[in-house]
């Protein structure tokens, strides 16, 4: 138990400086930004925080990594605050608290059960057309002129979740059929798939923390476990282990982290408004 927390403590510190890494320099164009060496600081981040989180599989339960997981939103809107020399305002706290009740809350009543089992070759190919066209809509719509930055958020949440569940396929099919079945079309197609939507999830976080880091990141945190549960009901043939009861609390443990959302993204206009960066039109690439 001990070495779960501690795992996905260090897990929650590594996304959180990664993406306060993005956040201060989300004005610039993602050309300048690959010329950066802080940005593949950032990169590397967010690697270190996927091994750990697959790391830490291996010595708990997933009820309990899930909800760890919120630390992240609890780590990086301080960070910021430390960042930009200024207190978290009250507005924040009330954002940051009522979304990591929400979403805490989420992941301990709204979990799956079934047979558990991997994506075949025709859910993988399905699954890969269709994240491809929602998550290329949700992107091109999020850069429009004066479009808000939780589009690309979402979209960037939904391909997290979906390069996780290939990447679970991939290596679950690695170690059950041998490496060798890994040469397979399917398979090749996959790995090229998980690398590709590592790239866009990466990109399209980057492009929504151009405004602010809670909100978005709260966003992102929100989609991708909800994205996960869907995949899993959808195409595992999984089933969600509720009740009644617990589903009117998920319900309003989603209300609450709406509210959270819309809290953070008031704060961040504030901010905003206080401190307009002079190259915000640098912004688009």
């Amino acid at each position: 138990m001990i070495i779960t927390i501690a795992l996905c403590l260090a897990c929650s510190i590594a996304y959180a400086a990664a993406a306060l890494i993005q956040a201060k320099h989300a004005h610039l164009a993602i050309s300048a930004l690959a010329r950066m060496p802080i940005l593949w600081v950032a990169l590397a981040l967010n690697a270190l925080g996927a091994a750990l989180h697959v790391t830490s599989l291996g010595f708990g339960p997933l009820t309990l990594i899930q909800p760890l997981g919120v630390l992240t939103l609890v780590i990086a809107v301080p960070f910021a605050a430390m960042s930009a020399r200024r207190k978290v305002t009250p507005l924040e706290l009330r954002g940051m608290t009522n979304t990591v009740i929400g979403l805490a809350g989420l992941a301990l009543i709204i979990t799956t059960s079934g047979s558990g089992r991997t994506l075949d070759s025709g859910e993988l190919v399905w699954l890969l057309v269709a994240t491809t066209v929602v998550v290329s809509a949700l992107g091109a719509f999020g850069r429009r002129r004066g479009a808000s930055p939780l589009w690309e958020a979402t979209a960037g949440g939904i391909a997290y979740s979906v390069c996780s569940a290939m990447c679970k396929t991939v290596v679950v099919t690695a170690s059950e059929k041998g490496v060798g079945e890994l040469l397979s079309p399917i398979m090749v197609v996959a790995m090229a798939a998980t690398v590709t939507f590592a790239i866009a999830a990466t990109v399209l976080t980057q492009w929504s923390y151009r405004a602010g880091l809670g909100a978005p990141l709260a966003v992102t945190n929100l989609v991708n476990p909800a994205t996960a549960a869907a995949i899993g009901v959808l195409l595992l043939g999984e089933h969600l282990a509720t009740t009644p009861v617990e589903i009117v609390i998920a319900v309003v443990c989603a209300l609450l982290s709406g509210l959270g959302v819309i809290q953070l993204t008031r704060a961040r206009d504030v901010d905003t408004k206080s401190t307009e960066t002079p190259t915000r039109e640098n912004v688009r690439v």
